[in-house]
């Protein structure tokens, strides 16, 4: 195996955390579980992530405003990733949360009993590869027998897996080195320890921005890289009202982002502390918009879960569908 060569120039943690790749702070859920029954049918309690819809919703405010005269309250918890939230919806710490398509497969095959109520538009450009600018990897096939990062059940690991395909390889020809945190992933590559890393959006935005690397591949023709929605069924059936304020904010939160994108950046920079021009770049290269589930988007997402069953990266075969809960919330 050709050694592979750390960029240049070296990325010290303070650049990181000024390009917003650093670790995030997850919000503390310990009080969430100390909540009472009757003190939840008056708060609702939703997980989001780093730079996604959930995430300009919660900058508007609006949500609040919308839910008040309902005299329901709203609490945000921030997380690393989908993998952590979905754990505590399915511990029932949160009550709704966003994820995605890779985790939605793997929550379910693991049994947590989560739905999905909706959709996010593609966003194939906010998933992708990195490799050093001076790395003599130029293709796919030249990922063989290289180590390359990807988290377990993450969009990234899909993405990677449908690329290995379209190049003639299998999943086998690389040796995946599976890390949690955008923070870890970019401290391996920093190292020169693996050859390629997988990151999603803003982390990928800003590990383009503070580094000299070059994009292998990102999900276009290969995924369409959504986020979905979750909750537990009992939640969502008894509060569907509540559900349908959130989608209506969210939908009016997502139009408003399409059509100033400058506002976004700048509603976005502050709260995330992310550097404007990461967000500047994640946002150019992204659809915003929150849909319902149709059977083209459980075809979409069964191709994914068909994959990862193959593999044998979840324990049995599912069939989505089943998870969808129809409740017309969108």
């Amino acid at each position: 195996m050709n050694p592979i060569h750390p960029f240049t120039p070296a990325l010290s943690r303070r650049l990181l955390l000024r390009a917003g790749v650093g670790a995030a702070a997850t919000a503390a859920v310990a009080p969430l579980f100390a909540q009472s029954a009757s003190s939840r049918a008056k708060t609702l309690r939703i997980g989001y992530q780093k730079f996604n819809t959930l995430n300009i919703l919660k900058g508007t405010g609006q949500l609040e405003k919308a839910l008040e005269p309902a005299g329901v309250k709203v609490e945000w918890a921030e997380f690393l990733g989908g993998s952590q939230l979905s754990e505590a919806l399915a511990a029932g710490a949160i009550d709704f949360g966003h994820a995605s398509d890779g985790i939605g497969v793997f929550q379910q095959a693991s049994g947590k009993g989560l739905v999905y109520l909706a959709a996010e538009s593609p966003y194939p450009g906010g998933v992708g590869f990195l490799v050093p600018r001076d790395s003599p990897i130029r293709s796919v096939r030249d990922l063989k027998g290289k180590r390359v990062v990807t988290g377990r059940g993450y969009n990234t690991q899909y993405v990677l897996i449908r690329a290995l395909e379209a190049a003639g390889l299998r999943y086998e020809d690389v040796e995946a080195v599976y890390i949690t945190t955008a923070s870890d992933t970019v401290a391996a590559y920093q190292s020169g320890s693996v050859a390629a890393i997988g990151l999603w959006d803003p982390f990928l935005a800003g590990a383009q921005v503070a580094t000299d690397s070059r994009l292998l591949f990102d999900g276009t023709g290969l995924s369409g890289n959504r986020t979905y929605h979750f909750a537990q069924p009992g939640f969502a059936r008894a509060n569907q009202d509540i559900l349908r304020t959130v989608f209506a904010e969210l939908r009016k939160a997502n139009e408003w982002a399409q059509g100033h994108p400058a506002d976004v950046v700048a509603t976005l920079s502050p709260q995330l502390k992310v550097e404007p021009k990461v967000l500047a770049l994640a946002t150019e290269r992204r659809q915003y918009g929150v849909v319902a589930l149709t059977p083209a988007i459980a075809k979409e997402q069964q191709g994914l879960a068909d994959v990862f069953a193959q593999l044998k990266l979840i324990p049995k075969p599912i069939e989505v569908k089943d998870a969808f809960l129809d409740l017309n919330l969108v």
